[in-house]
């Protein structure tokens, strides 16, 4: 039962592509068999004809199958868009059949039409190969006009042998239910399969397309967050230079303030990095969703239970967005659950997919993706398991207990906040500290614009407030 474990573990598209060829496949040498039956049938043997010519005929059916049948191969690649088939493939499997047709009608001309069974269905199989490989690479117009040729060859090569109405009607029957059924049912197979190829291209695509909203996204918050930071630092920088040209003192605490902004920019790049930007566990739950079910993975999201704290949001959201990772990126999964459950102890995620191959992730072979979501689950006291799973599935869990603290919303110690009144630029309401002193207050009105400083914050400011600008610096040194 090998075969069937190895089609369990294909996906859906991989097993329609399978399926699709093998039809076609198996229709080609259901003619070839039907033909080397026929052929070798006791009338026929014991007819007086050569052995040699039954033989020829039965090799030639073969060959002609072993030929069609990658000349199928090629033309559904070519049907496809994928390659080109040479068209001297194409001249050879004529020429075989060709032989083929003249070997079937000579032995049954030493036979006997009558006393040869289903001559008529013989032909047809002749036929058959390569009339349904053929049908793949031209167009359906000149496939019809191959088919109406074999018709009348047929029909006219049975006349000449002396053949009656009833046969001739008969080989016009054997070859609309034959050649002409098997060329109509590969076109259509084929039809069907390129319409499942652009699905497959176009989820591909979707796919893609979500990774690179993401970057743009992550792209616009590392903008925002280092857009002002890095104006400010390059203006205070121009006005420290021209400070110290001038031999002010007030150069030093400018260069003290691009110092606090550098760190202050680092830092909230940091943040930007990790993810702690504005992201929560129901963020990560719907982008993990839509990225799984642009890939062609049946997604189902339970959760997340209110009331969880933010810490434990961020936690388990790292754990979501990185299972996710693994679902797309090991084994070949269909289905995908995601389920967050909230008790008055603990939050539970459990992750489950049914593409599990038994290696990557397991608890026995640990990636690093798994021990970076270990490390940050322990910060919270929390813990991950990963593993098989009973029915062939991969199961990942990660449990977080809930705190009397975290229960109460308070804020974590080891998650520093900035409050709103400390971010450079807005009004504060609390003392100021000394200038050169590494804090997270806002700047003094020295190290912005005009338009961003409210009030002097510098203790160690001289009696007339600093210049504001390169201008304004060449102005009063000027003065």
């Amino acid at each position: 039962m090998q075969w069937l474990r190895g089609w369990r573990k294909r996906g859906g598209f991989a097993q329609a592509d399978l399926y699709s060829r093998a039809t076609i496949y198996a229709l080609l040498w259901l003619a070839v068999a039907l033909h080397v039956m026929l052929s070798v049938t006791r009338p026929v043997r014991h007819s007086g004809a050569p052995a040699a010519l039954i033989a020829a005929s039965c090799l030639l059916a073969v060959a002609q199958g072993v030929h069609c049948t990658s000349l199928s191969s090629g033309g559904l690649a070519e049907y496809l868009g994928q390659t080109t088939l040479p068209r001297r493939m194409l001249a050879f499997g004529a020429g075989l059949m060709v032989m083929d047709l003249v070997a079937v009608l000579v032995l049954a001309s030493d036979v006997g039409l009558r006393d040869f069974p289903a001559v008529a269905v013989v032909l047809c199989t002749t036929v058959t190969p390569f009339t349904m490989s053929h049908s793949l690479i031209v167009r359906k117009r000149v496939s019809a006009l191959v088919q109406l040729g074999a018709l009348a060859a047929v029909c006219g090569a049975v006349l000449l042998l002396g053949g009656g109405r009833q046969l001739v009607g008969a080989c016009m029957a054997c070859m609309v239910c034959g050649p002409a059924w098997y060329a109509i049912t590969t076109r259509c197979s084929a039809w069907h399969l390129g319409v499942m190829w652009k699905l497959h291209e176009a989820k591909d695509v979707e796919a893609r397309l979500a990774v690179a909203e993401e970057r743009l996204r992550f792209g616009r918050d590392l903008h925002d967050v280092m857009g002002r930071n890095l104006a400010v630092i390059a203006l205070k920088s121009e006005l420290a230079v021209q400070l110290a040209r001038r031999g002010r003192p007030e150069a030093v605490d400018q260069m003290t303030e691009v110092q606090r902004m550098a760190h202050e920019a680092q830092r909230e790049v940091r943040e930007v990095v990790r993810g702690y930007r504005g992201a929560d566990l129901a963020t990560e739950l719907g982008g993990a969703q839509g990225v799984l079910e642009a890939a062609g993975i049946e997604c189902t999201v339970t959760g997340p239970p209110d009331g969880l704290p933010a810490d434990v949001q961020s936690a388990l959201g790292w754990v979501v967005r990185e299972a996710a990772t693994n679902v797309l990126r090991h084994g070949d999964a269909r289905r995908c659950t995601i389920a967050v459950a909230g008790s008055a102890s603990e939050a539970t995620l459990t992750v489950e997919n049914d593409g599990a191959a038994g290696g990557s992730g397991s608890s026995a072979s640990p990636g690093t993706g798994l021990a970076g979501l270990r490390e940050r689950l322990t910060a919270v006291d929390g813990t991950l398991t990963a593993g098989p799973a009973p029915g062939g599935r991969f199961r990942l869990t990660a449990e977080v207990p809930l705190t009397d603290t975290d229960k109460a919303g308070a804020p974590l110690p080891d998650r520093p906040a900035v409050p709103p009144a400390d971010r450079p630029g807005r009004p504060e309401t609390g003392p100021q500290p000394p200038a050169g002193t590494r804090t997270t207050d806002r700047l003094p009105p020295s190290a912005l614009p005009p338009a961003l400083s409210p009030t002097p914050t510098s203790t160690a400011a001289p009696t007339s407030a600093p210049p504001t600008s390169t201008a304004e610096a060449t102005e009063e040194a000027t003065a």
